[in-house]
């Protein structure tokens, strides 16, 4: 013999999800063509950070910057990212494309180990959904870079 016991409703949120916008900054360049164009809008987006910031630049379809989002702030040499917290903001942000960045406090724009296993799991997940990383940025002291693409990381 089955008993069947009544349990009790269960209330289901209705949810709406929006973007809000925070401020911004002007751009001059309009259009990005590669890395050194993205490098001035980093630099001012991440100026005076004593610590290691990972950003998210989000592209329309015409490689024209819509958004620019803080992932994550770390420690002086370290930012925990998570590619889901990447993607939830390019997602909202109707990003056709992205390209990721982040600073090295020390001035020194070389990539760890960390930083291109990172952008490797990013640009994984990102051809999966459909939201392709063009690059992940890393900016140092007096305008030092180093582009994962151009350098050939990625």
């Amino acid at each position: 013999m089955i008993t069947v016991t009544k349990q009790a409703a269960k209330r289901v949120d209705i949810v709406r999800v929006q973007m809000v916008r925070d401020s911004s900054l002007l751009y001059p360049q309009r259009t990005v063509r590669m890395a050194k164009d993205v490098v001035e809008l980093f630099l001012r987006f991440l100026a005076e950070s004593d610590r290691e910031q990972f950003i998210l630049l989000c592209l329309n379809t015409k490689n024209q910057p819509t958004a620019i989002h803080t992932v994550s702030i770390g420690s002086l040499d370290a930012s925990i990212v998570h590619p889901r917290e990447v993607f939830k903001v390019a997602i909202l942000a109707n990003a056709s494309s992205i390209i990721v960045g982040h600073n090295h406090p020390s001035g020194d724009p070389t990539p760890s180990r960390e930083d291109i296993n990172v952008t490797h799991s990013l640009k994984q997940v990102g051809e999966l959904i459909g939201i392709p990383v063009l690059d992940h940025v890393i900016v140092g002291t007096e305008g030092a870079f180093w582009s994962m693409k151009e350098k050939g990381d990625m």
